[in-house]
């Protein structure tokens, strides 16, 4: 059984989708240029407002967990695992990991993809303030 979850966030102008390692999306208002895993601010859902279904079924060792983002007429998907140990109690960031690293904000691990990686298409539009659709998927 599959379950989405759709969080809407801003662009900002100092978005630059340079990390290695890490995504993030923030309810943060504010970018510093250190923030270079960033691609999203203002996200009107942080992981502690989402569903105990939807954590109970990210929390398999089984799990697969799909980040859809959408933003300017562009796309980049990211796929990952879900891990026994997401806690989704975080009230301010989702952060997609490469990593098998697990803390408060971890949505997934094991993506296939981290800023760096997003077309650069897409970075660009979020740099110029466009809207992102983080679309967060999880199939058992």
């Amino acid at each position: 059984m599959e379950r989405d979850v759709v969080i809407t966030a801003e662009g900002h102008e100092n978005v630059t989708a340079e990390h290695a390692s890490t995504l993030e999306v923030t309810s943060d208002d504010f970018l510093t240029p250190a923030g270079d895993c960033i691609l999203g601010v203002e996200a009107d859902t942080v992981p502690a407002d989402l569903d105990d279904e939807f954590v109970e079924a990210c929390q398999s060792v089984d799990a697969t967990i799909t980040a859809t983002l959408d933003a300017g007429g562009h796309r980049a998907v990211v796929e990952g695992s879900g891990h026994p140990d997401l806690s989704f109690e975080n009230e301010r960031s989702h952060v997609l990991r490469t990593s098998d690293y697990v803390d408060d904000r971890t949505v997934m691990v094991g993506a296939d993809a981290a800023a760096g990686d997003v077309d650069r298409d897409l970075v660009a539009a979020l740099a110029d303030g466009a809207d992102l659709t983080l679309t967060l998927s999880v199939e058992q």
